[in-house]
């Protein structure tokens, strides 16, 4: 029997190379879940044709362990695996903390 053997080098083996996760920068539109924000990810592109500004916006549904999110504040979400139905992305960060609006004020008073 003929077997044919591979030299293995002394050089550690080189760890697992796990899948780039996507990020995306967002705004929270809504907080009313346990652990959960709604994040609007706006994009702005031109129309090939026709050159005008267009803005598509989708919503994802992400993971907030520490329900630091508030509604109107810039976060940055990162693609992960699936945790609900729903939920695909976990916040990784508060970018921008909305501006509180003044609870005591109203207009026109």
């Amino acid at each position: 029997m003929n077997e044919t053997r591979r030299e293995t080098t002394d050089s550690p083996a080189a760890p697992p190379r796990r899948h780039r996760r996507r990020e995306r920068t967002g705004v929270v539109v809504s907080d009313k879940m346990r652990k959960t924000v709604v994040v609007r990810v706006e994009q702005v592109y031109r129309h090939p044709q026709y050159e005008k500004v267009v803005r598509r916006s989708r919503k994802f549904y992400a993971h907030d362990e520490a329900e630091a999110a508030r509604v109107g504040d810039t976060v940055r979400i990162r693609e992960t695996r699936p945790l609900s139905k729903l939920k695909r992305w976990h916040v990784v960060e508060v970018l921008k903390a909305a501006r509180l609006a003044d609870a005591g004020s109203k207009p026109g008073a």
